[in-house]
């Protein structure tokens, strides 16, 4: 089974310091991931963060678009919570219509950010509740498929440009929950697998393709997954190169701690002094990340893209060092090529 290669950028703000700015980099790293022959160039949403610069993926989207040739762009993803779906519609539907077939319309329900952050984007309402994205979700979908229902109080708004046409829609996400909805709604799906170190069971997939089924959608389901990868050289220099990202993950999600990223050197210090609890979910989070050679990474992701049966591997690649980044999504492209 071929494989293909989604980049998923975060954006993220490297430890090591780079006369171009964070966004500059991702401009730079999809041009050069256009030219290596990968489907897919997502960009994340993220909100008051020092760690990841990236709080507007719609503005990105039109500028990657516009400076490279073949690749699709898109979001992963929009954060729908925060917003109206009839303005993330019309922000599409324009997006796809500047840049026909090559526009890619993910979303989530996380806020990408802290409370204060979702706080201020509703200002001077209060945050959607959780509980309204399904609704959201699926007044989309309906927005971009002209297919409001005509008891609707929206069914005569028309989202313009309205002879355009859709651009591809996926939900992100890392649970059964996210994936029955994707199902039910008739979205693509993207199951998150690097978030953390946790096992995502095969049967999320089983229950967004029994979700589809059930709806009755007349397409096929499409599923992809999101991985942490690093692949450089040799083995141990990839394992060395993502101990920055696994050491931020210890401190950002088990003590809240939003630091920098350290030098692999540093990261490997730093884990030393850590409790045995955390040394141990350091190790399980290097462990969940795609590592090593190209013909290691080959391997592994291979086997993750069949167990989860799908040809389609989005990666998400946090480096300390830009050039890290840049090197291991060169060596990755060798597997599309």
């Amino acid at each position: 089974m071929s494989l293909k290669l989604t980049v998923v950028d975060q954006s993220p703000v490297p430890g090591k310091a780079h006369p171009l700015s964070p966004v500059a980099l991702s401009a730079e790293l999809a041009k050069a991931c256009d030219t290596w022959g990968y489907s897919r160039y997502w960009v994340a949403e993220h909100h008051n963060s020092g760690n990841f610069a990236g709080p507007a993926p719609e503005i990105l989207i039109s500028h990657i678009a516009s400076i490279t040739e073949r690749i699709r762009v898109g979001s992963g993803g929009v954060m729908l919570p925060h917003y109206s779906p009839y303005k993330v519609a019309e922000q599409f539907r324009l997006l796809e219509t500047l840049f026909p077939n090559r526009i890619d319309l993910g979303i989530g329900r996380a806020p990408g950010g802290d409370g204060l952050a979702s706080h201020a984007l509703a200002f001077p309402d209060s945050p959607s509740h959780e509980d309204n994205y399904a609704q959201q979700a699926m007044l989309l979908k309906a927005f971009l498929d002209k297919s409001v229902p005509s008891e609707h109080p929206y069914h005569d708004l028309r989202v313009m440009p309205d002879d355009a046409p859709t651009p591809e829609m996926w939900m992100l996400g890392s649970s059964g929950g996210s994936a029955s909805l994707a199902g039910h709604v008739g979205m693509n799906m993207a199951l998150a697998l690097f978030i953390g170190p946790e096992d995502r069971p095969v049967s999320i997939v089983d229950e967004y393709e029994a979700a589809w089924r059930e709806a009755g959608h007349p397409e096929e389901p499409q599923s992809m997954i999101a991985i942490s990868a690093v692949c450089a050289e040799t083995e141990e220099q990839a394992a060395l190169i993502a101990a920055s990202q696994a050491y931020w993950k210890v401190m950002a999600f088990r003590h809240g701690i939003r630091e920098p990223l350290n030098s692999p050197e540093d990261a490997l210090n730093l884990k030393a002094k850590l409790s045995v609890s955390d040394q141990a979910y350091f190790d399980e989070t290097l462990a969940s990340v795609v590592h090593g050679t190209v013909d290691q990474c080959h391997e592994r992701l291979q086997a993750l893209a069949t167990r989860y049966r799908t040809n389609e591997l989005a990666l998400v690649t946090v480096t300390y060092d830009y050039e890290d980044r840049l090197n291991s999504y060169r060596r990755l492209a060798q597997l599309v090529t």
